[in-house]
């Protein structure tokens, strides 16, 4: 059995991301529909911290979420000045866009919560968003939905899940995703985001395009 030398250790830890982008490599983030609420209004606020809104004096309801990550290409190297869009329902479970209406009587949708943002990835190819932990609502488990696009195309439209929530087991969209590992490459753990920020959670989502 081969000794792995102290110089041998130190050049696996040293490769170890490089390992872990190739092994990530092999799964692409699988396409997904984007849903009937894209959103049709990108004026305003659309930075990348959908917590808190210009002009609003309380912040979103629900638990703060950070969501990070990296664009990555099929081989696994980071994608720079990509940009990334998300959009998700507020904590009662509307999302802003003239569409969701209520079938009958009304609804309050929360002011404070700003429905969708978007920044570019840097040299990295790295990401993040402050947003709330997304909720279930009629007919859909928890999900944020993604999309990424390049200078002149979009790339890839998507949606990210949480680990562990009941109703992913009966969602038709993502029992849709066969293949179990690319289900699970789309599946988020939400951690406590500890030395982030005081009773806020954290994942991780890299998105590997095909």
């Amino acid at each position: 059995m081969p000794i792995l030398t102290r110089r041998g250790l130190i050049v696996a830890l040293a490769s170890a991301p490089l390992v872990a982008a190739r092994a990530l490599a092999g799964v692409t983030t699988p396409s997904q529909t984007e849903g009937p609420f894209y959103p049709v209004d990108w004026s305003g606020d659309v930075d990348n911290d959908l917590v808190l809104v210009k002009g609003e004096a309380a912040q979103a309801l629900g638990t703060v979420t950070h969501i990070s990550g990296r664009i990555l290409t099929p081989s696994g190297a980071p994608m720079p000045g990509a940009t990334v869009a998300i959009w998700q329902c507020d904590s009662h479970g509307h999302y802003l866009h003239p569409g969701d209406q209520p079938w009958f009587g009304s609804f309050t949708r929360d002011k404070g919560f700003q429905g969708r943002g978007r920044m570019v990835t840097g040299e990295d190819g790295k990401y993040s968003f402050r947003t709330i932990k997304p909720v279930a609502y009629p007919g859909r488990t928890p999900h944020i939905h993604f999309r990424v696009g390049g200078p002149e195309e979009d790339l890839l439209t998507t949606q990210m899940y949480v680990a562990g929530e009941p109703g992913n087991d009966s969602d038709d969209v993502y029992n849709a995703i066969r293949d179990q590992r690319a289900r699970t490459a789309v599946t988020v753990r939400l951690e406590p985001a500890n030395g982030l920020e005081e009773g806020a959670l954290a994942g991780t989502f890299d998105i590997v395009l095909g």
